[in-house]
């Protein structure tokens, strides 16, 4: 069989297990997608295909060298939440390789690897299958070189320890002396690929170590701002004030005079709508970051404010108020609510708002780009290389296989690095000055540029009979949604709509809920958990009002508000279709009794019954997303000053299957974190169309002091399929501290950030 041959078969091998096509649609909501697989049917792909003579890669994400070690090719970005630690493990444990042998290789942004885009937690949840399958074919070929050699069947012989095993006769062979044999095999047929038994995975579902933890911690990982390249060259950015701002006229005398600074660099005007473009202004090129900042505070520069140059966030917060009192687009209705709510004995209403927030990653935006007039190449902290490949060529008028993106380690994305503007921005850059040139966001340029989660407003109103039972609900929810990023549009989409508005099983025979158009006078983008966010604050608090109301335990009454165990569908939802995160609804029901069983564990390992004799001040809320169960309990004090401190944090969650048991629990921690920081201080205003805040001293995070003494994560061990874990853990949070702030104080908290209501 010729190498030719050879290469075609492995191609058609990974068309065949269903890595299909479908390459990343910038205009469609990204968390409602199912993540497409690796599609090998690429012309760059035939760079990635093994000359037969080095060794053994039966497919993209495996190579086997003839001294044994293999490379696993790793697709998605790493931004410490483990993927790296993760992914390569479904396949090493399929093949039996030891992990002590195993290299793992970062891809570059590529289409032949199917979605790359690392939000939306569906890293595993997404690949899972797939990725094992991959695994087993280079299993099963291996056998078959080792079974050829000795003359016996397959079907006798395993592989194991990093070699492939006859037992009955005690001879094994090593994979590298394997390599060269199996890579002149034929390729097995997708029918005949078999899985191991779960019971053979050796480290999938285990705590195991984050790869790059020695590195991290060491110093010598390599993030964004760490790539050097021989004549590089340091750029930062003014950007325009409001998006949609452009420069007026501006004086580089100043700037040019400052020592190390070489060009100043005008950059296009973007148009809306604005995805991913570059915002526009005047770039300073200099031979270090500390000049080219200095020269871009001499630069005397006027704006035109242009369309969102009136925006203020105060004026539209009371606006979204008022439209929230008048009916909108129904999109969710069972029974008559309406009429329910109007002949009910007692009626419950509450109005619910969050703010703008900013993704404030640790590390800030970073790209290096090596750019001419025919090619590009660009090293990136980013969590969508393929996004930043179809960006950049874009801007530069090239062919995307004239580009190429490197993905370093990602000092936190939160969905920020899923939006490539400062590649483009590096791309040009360096075209324009004929050098390599890393183009550098300051942690103000970050905070005042950001793509910020959405404002939103909601009401939600209640029914209740005679005998206190709720008989009818009523959501009506406005914010501006994230596809306006793409097109123009004040609608909110299914894809946002889903995260807790058209999901959240209710057993209450009349529901009703509304969507209200608002404008984005921003750049919107998803931040970790999207939509979620506001809708689990809103929800989660009501039912907690509704407790109150009916004088119930409020872990009672959230469980009679779910109703008994059952799956809940789409006719009793009360909507057309659900997206359910890109999974098919009879694979990923929602399933009421893993509700209330993550709410039972929550509860009980925190004492709930006993809070009042111990003296805690509980709240408590449930939120499944992203295919995951997740219920927490936040305990609340009074600290120095009146001032409210968490106390202590419960979480449990249920997502499925997992791969990695210590990166699990890592992410439902380090949600928690996240979601206080917002909750109680994350606050981003506008005024006439420009970010007030610039760093750490007005958009606050939580502080060391201001942490809980203890956060528990109980992972539920569950056969069911996987669901995601980077972001589920984040929507309990808010309403959870809210409404145990309610339970120590009296005071109800229906706006964030929390130190807006109360001293904290």
């Amino acid at each position: 069989m010729s190498t030719t041959s050879i290469q075609l078969l492995r191609r058609s091998f990974l068309l065949g297990l269903g890595f299909g096509t479908a390459g990343l649609a910038l205009g469609s909501f990204a968390h409602a997608e199912e993540p497409a697989k690796p599609n090998p049917v690429d012309k760059e792909a035939e760079k990635k295909t093994l000359d037969a003579g080095q060794g053994f890669r039966p497919n993209l994400f495996v190579h086997v060298a003839p001294d044994g070690l293999v490379s696993i090719v790793c697709a998605r970005s790493e931004m410490g939440q483990g993927v790296r630690s993760s992914l390569p493990v479904l396949i090493a444990d399929e093949m039996g390789a030891d992990m002590a042998h195993v290299k793992i290789v970062q891809a570059d942004g590529d289409k032949a690897y199917g979605d790359q885009n690392t939000d939306g937690s569906h890293s595993v949840r997404g690949f899972y299958d797939a990725l094992r399958s991959v695994g087993a074919a280079a299993r099963m070929m291996l056998v078959a070189a080792a079974a050829k050699k000795w003359g016996v069947l397959a079907a006798s012989c395993d592989a194991r320890d990093h070699a492939v095993f006859h037992d009955a006769s005690k001879r094994s062979l090593g994979f590298g002396e394997l390599a060269t044999a199996a890579a002149k095999l034929p390729l097995p047929k997708r029918t005949d690929i078999q899985l191991r038994p779960n019971s053979e995975l050796r480290h999938v579902g285990k705590a195991l170590p984050l790869v790059d933890g020695p590195d991290i911690v060491t110093g010598r990982a390599i993030y964004g701002a760490d790539v050097k390249l021989p004549g590089m060259l340091v750029a930062v950015v003014a950007r325009p004030k409001t998006v949609g701002g452009k420069v007026a006229r501006y004086d580089d005398s100043k700037a040019l005079a400052v020592a190390g600074v070489k060009r100043v660099v005008p950059l296009p005007v973007p148009k809306p709508p604005y995805a991913f473009q570059a915002l526009g202004g005047v770039a300073v090129v200099a031979t270090d970051t500390w000049s080219a900042m200095r020269g871009r505070s001499q630069l005397d520069i006027a704006w035109e404010p242009g369309e969102n140059g009136t925006y203020d966030s105060r004026a539209f917060r009371q606006k979204l108020l008022e439209d929230v009192q008048s009916p909108g687009r129904v999109v969710r209705n069972v029974g008559d609510a309406p009429a329910a709510i109007a002949n009910s004995k007692r009626r419950i209403d509450a109005v619910y708002y969050v703010p703008h927030l900013a993704h404030a990653t640790m590390e800030p935006p970073a790209a290096i780009a090596r750019a001419d007039a025919t090619s590009c190449e660009a090293w990136a902290a980013t969590q969508n290389p393929q996004a930043a490949r179809t960006e950049v060529a874009r801007a530069l008028g090239l062919d995307e296989s004239k580009v190429t993106i490197h993905v370093t380690l990602l000092g936190g994305g939160f969905g920020r690095k899923s939006m490539p503007d400062y590649v483009a921005e590096a791309a040009l850059v360096s075209r324009a000055v004929g050098a390599p040139v890393r183009l550098q966001w300051t942690r103000e340029d970050d905070v005042q540029h950001d793509y910020y989660h959405t404002v939103s407003m909601q009401r939600l109103e209640a029914g209740l009979d005679d005998a206190g039972k709720v008989i009818a609900w009523e959501h009506r929810t406005a914010y501006p949604p994230i596809p306006s990023l793409f097109k123009a549009t004040n609608s909110s989409e299914v894809g946002e709509l889903q995260q807790g508005v058209l999901d959240v099983p209710l057993a209450i025979p009349n529901v009703r809920a509304e969507n209200v158009e608002a404008h984005a006078y921003v750049r919107i983008g998803w931040l970790r958990s999207v939509a979620n966010i506001y809708h689990a604050f809103a929800v989660q608090s009501f039912i907690d009002e509704l407790a109150f109301a009916r004088n119930l335990d409020p872990r009672d009454n959230l469980l009679d508000i779910l109703g008994p165990p059952r799956i809940v569908g789409t006719k009793e939802l009360g909507v057309d279709a659900l997206p359910n995160y890109g999974q098919s609804l009879d694979q990923h029901p929602i399933d009421v009794g893993r509700y209330r069983r993550v709410i039972e564990r929550v509860t009980e390992q925190c004492r709930w019954q006993h809070r009042k004799s111990d003296g805690r001040y509980f709240g408590l809320a449930v939120h499944r997303s992203f295919l995951t169960y997740a219920a927490v309990v936040v305990s609340v004090i009074r600290g120095p000053g009146d001032r409210i401190r968490v106390d202590e944090v419960w979480s449990v969650a249920d997502p499925g299957v997992i791969v990695n048991l210590e990166r699990v629990r890592s992410q439902f921690e380090g949600a928690v974190i996240f979601a206080l920081s917002h909750a109680f201080y994350g606050e981003i205003t506008m005024k006439n169309g420009a970010t007030e805040q610039g760093n750490f001293r007005d958009y606050r995070l939580m502080r060391i002091g201001e942490a809980p003494k203890k956060i528990h994560v109980d992972i539920v061990q569950s056969s069911a399929l996987s669901g995601g874990v980077g972001e589920p853990g984040v929507p309990p949070v808010a309403p959870a501290a809210a409404n145990a702030i309610f339970a120590l104080t009296g005071t109800r908290v229906r706006d964030l950030p929390i130190i807006r209501t109360l001293p904290v």
